[in-house]
């Protein structure tokens, strides 16, 4: 299963971090089909477990949280951190985080 958000295919979205690899990629926290965060990480199944916005993630969502991840092993945190810049550009209303 995959979502695509500006041209890139994510896997998920999943409910838990039981499939995930600890892989480098960009994360997006979705709920009730609406995006609340977006970020990248080279350890993406550590961070997403041990985020410092999750307080952020259950305030601004009333249904369930789920996560989707692009690996990019090709890329090194630059290039995550701009398809991080370039999502949170095309869906303004992300309210966790920032560019």
């Amino acid at each position: 299963m995959s979502i695509h958000i500006n041209g890139y295919s994510f896997e998920g979205p999943y409910s838990s971090t039981y499939s995930l690899r600890d892989n480098s990629g960009v994360y997006v926290i979705i709920c009730n089909n609406n995006l609340i965060d977006v970020g990248e990480s080279a350890s993406l199944k550590s961070r997403i477990e041990n985020h410092d916005r999750k307080d952020c993630w259950k305030r601004n969502c009333s249904g369930s949280i789920s996560f989707a991840v692009y690996y990019t092993p090709h890329l090194q945190q630059s290039g995550r951190m701009e398809i991080e810049r370039e999502i949170r550009r095309n869906h303004r209303n992300i309210p966790c985080g920032e560019i």
